[in-house]
């Protein structure tokens, strides 16, 4: 049987569409992933591997991908390393991936991961601005925290780490100070006159002059404005909290574009929208658009026998049942499409997807689910936009300095 049955409940789906997005880790989120027929486990740390990745969840038309990273190896233990060998250790930087396979596709939004507790904004908001040239407007970012002792001592920054509200005040600042920075150049700062000799206009770069508890930046970036002034930052509400809930869903409400809340049924969707929409309301931010989706683990075949017995046989491999901070589908493209059609009533407005397998999950989302959407009127048929933005329907903002000269 699926985990989720068709919603009985449902009536008629909305007539704007769902956004959907991948979030990709290594062969897949099921700890005995890389053990499945076709996963590639020899070509998880090339650039083949994540182009073609990147290439089906493109042919599927979906909004973004999203690259996991961390500054540890993954383990299954909050205390260190957990000295498995059984599992997949190591990964690729998310931001070089993302760099790499930019060029290669046309049209996907590239949304890697980055931990602001041990990272200094200003490396990343040029990495970012980078991502956004090289891809013509289609990157964002995915901020997270790390409250793991063993991470923390990979760096000199602090003995222990930050409390849970504290981190997440931390990476509100960090992403301050990133959005500030791709402001600091005028969308024309750029002049390239050879025969005047002049490439830049000084007076369209500006100082940010950030003071805060955690960062003190002067700028200016060193790296143009991005395409799409703003790419879109993301953050996550549970894979990343390690604590009260309400701090990573604050991060949320004040500081992003999209959302991704881990929740294991349309109420727990319900509650999660109605904290994050008041917490946004409280900051002044109402008005201002603002993507939820729901993150989703997902094993799909063609019955739901079929997909319950593959991961009968993954947990098997792994020794143990798959848990997860998400909730997990068993099932069906078509009983999945019914699921999202009723989660999205909570007020959703996509859902990221977990591949249980990348090599098996993927192909099913885009080649199952997709097509199973798009007969019901709910999921887009072609690309309407060039920039991820574009995508999400968000406006590209104007620079905040660029009516203050610079000093």
């Amino acid at each position: 049987m699926s985990a989720f049955p068709p919603a009985s409940a449902f009536t008629s789906a909305s007539s704007e569409a769902l956004h959907l997005a991948v979030a990709l880790d290594g062969a897949g989120w099921h700890p005995a992933a890389w053990r499945e027929p076709g996963a590639r486990p020899g070509e998880l740390f090339t650039a083949r591997y994540w182009a073609d990745a990147v290439a089906e969840a493109e042919a599927g038309l979906l909004d973004f991908v999203t690259f996991e990273d961390a500054l540890a190896l993954q383990s299954s233990s909050a205390d260190g390393p957990d000295g498995r060998t059984d599992q997949v250790r190591g990964r690729l930087d998310a931001v070089l991936t993302a760099a790499r396979v930019a060029p290669l596709t046309r049209h996907i939004g590239l949304v890697p991961a980055v931990t602001a507790t041990h990272t200094e904004p200003f490396h990343i908001s040029k990495a970012i601005a980078t991502l956004d040239h090289v891809s013509r407007g289609r990157a964002g970012l995915r901020i997270q925290v790390s409250q793991l002792a063993h991470e923390t001592r990979h760096f000199g920054r602090r003995a222990v780490p930050l409390p849970d509200a504290e981190s997440y005040e931390e990476a509100a600042d960090h992403i301050e100070v990133i959005r500030r920075l791709w402001d600091s150049w005028d969308d024309d700062a750029e002049i390239r006159d050879v025969a005047t000799g002049r490439f830049v206009d000084r007076d369209k770069l500006h100082y940010i002059d950030f003071e805060g508890r955690h960062f003190s930046v002067r700028g200016p970036s060193i790296t143009p404005r991005p395409p799409q002034g703003q790419p879109v930052v993301t953050a996550a509400s549970a894979a990343d909290a390690l604590g009260d809930g309400s701090a990573a869903y604050g991060l949320i409400a004040r500081s992003t574009d999209v959302g991704y809340v881990a929740v294991r049924d349309a109420d727990g969707a319900r509650a999660a929208v109605a904290e994050i929409r008041q917490a946004r309301e409280s900051a002044g931010l109402a008005a201002q658009p603002l993507h939820l989706f729901a993150d989703l683990t997902v094993f799909l075949d063609e019955d739901a026998p079929a997909a319950d017995a593959r991961r009968s046989r993954l947990d098997a491999l792994a020794g143990a049942p798959y848990s997860s901070d998400t909730a997990i589908f068993t099932g069906t493209s078509a009983q999945l499409a019914d699921l999202l059609q009723d989660w999205r009533t909570a007020g959703l407005s996509g859902f990221r997807l977990r591949p249980g397998v990348i090599a098996r999950d993927l192909p099913a989302i885009t080649r199952g689910l997709v097509p199973e959407l798009q007969r019901r009127g709910v999921f887009r048929r072609a690309y309407e936009a060039d920039t991820l933005r574009g995508l999400l329907g968000l406006e590209r903002p104007g620079g905040r300095y660029a009516a203050h000269p610079a000093a």
